[in-house]
């Protein structure tokens, strides 16, 4: 007895990507203790995101030529300045409208500028990474190097007006991309190296998106409720909006633009560090928290689904009639 397996998930817009990742989701929420009871290399599945997505990296650099590095500058700068200009849009916006404050009352309670600018600010980098992998080009997938630079509280603190707070190590950041870097030399040197590990990257995504998906908590969806699903909605089209035009304007087909439309994980812990940074954010750090926390969970799985979407439309177009 055999299962068509592979294909039903190549069939699911993003499968490889989005139904191991609600698998680690469901576990995570429903089986908490899973990664205790078990331990050894199961419960290391729960843990193991950064170490497969190190791996990864070092795997999609073999695949990638010394002559893409002018497009990757280009590209990825070109969505970093879009994230940023996303984030001063609503900086602007919302700043007019709430300040600094969050709001006190009524359906809105608990929302504030800075869990707008704190949510629409920081790509998740590993889903971008595999929507890429499995819909883009690996130049495309590599310009994540250069918008790596939005982890972290920096660029919300830079678009909040309090940058001269913040500062990235030069250790992180030549980590960032130093798995990267060994595969593009690994690769360019030796084709038979690019070849045999060039093959891994789109084995790598299930385990990586499972790893990823138990850090996800899909309670404070349910704890902000409709607030949380719009702020979540809110970053997925705005953030997509822009950064499609974006993409399209240097040169791209909106692919990348689309798959850049989501939060990252660790952009939950930034409003705390702001508001450690600036106590006039303070009042609003702990709902901002979970809101930042709400957009996560939802942009996991729009992010994917509309990237595939048009994925589909854009080799559609392409292909011969």
């Amino acid at each position: 007895m055999t299962l068509p397996l592979h294909r039903t998930l190549g069939r699911i817009p993003g499968g490889f990507m989005l139904v191991p990742l609600l698998l680690g989701a469901a576990l995570a929420h429903f089986a908490p203790g899973t990664p205790r009871y078990f331990g050894s290399f199961t419960g290391a599945l729960f843990t193991g995101a950064l170490p497969i997505l190190a791996v990864f990296y070092v795997c999609m650099g073999t695949t990638i030529g010394f002559e893409s590095a002018p497009h990757i500058l280009r590209q990825g700068g070109v969505l970093l300045g879009a994230k940023f200009a996303c984030g001063l849009l609503v900086a602007f916006a919302a700043g007019r409208w709430l300040g600094e404050a969050p709001v006190a009352a009524g359906a809105l309670a608990g929302l504030s500028t800075l869990a707008l600018v704190a949510a629409i600010n920081d790509t998740n980098g590993g889903l971008y990474m595999a929507l890429m992998a499995q819909y883009g080009r690996p130049r495309d997938a590599a310009a994540y190097s250069v918008m790596c630079l939005e982890s972290g509280p920096f660029l919300t603190m830079l678009t909040l007006g309090v940058a001269g707070l913040a500062a990235f190590p030069l250790p992180m950041m030549v980590g960032a991309v130093l798995p990267l870097l060994v595969g593009m030399a690994l690769g360019n040197l030796d084709p038979q190296m690019r070849d045999f590990l060039g093959a891994g990257t789109k084995v790598l995504i299930p385990f990586f998106a499972f790893a990823l998906g138990t850090t996800l908590n899909l309670a404070n969806v349910w704890q902000t409720g409709l607030l949380g699903l719009g702020v979540g909605l809110f970053v997925a089209i705005v953030s997509g909006a822009i950064l499609f035009g974006a993409d399209r304007l240097a040169g791209g087909n909106g692919v990348a633009g689309l798959a850049a439309s989501s939060t990252a994980g660790n952009a939950a812990a930034v409003p705390a560090l702001v508001a450690a940074a600036n106590p006039a954010y303070a009042p609003a750090a702990a709902s901002a928290t979970l809101l930042v926390s709400a957009s996560v969970v939802v942009t996991a799985f729009t992010t994917p689904l509309v990237t595939a979407w048009w994925a589909r439309r854009v080799a559609a177009a392409a292909s011969p009639a």
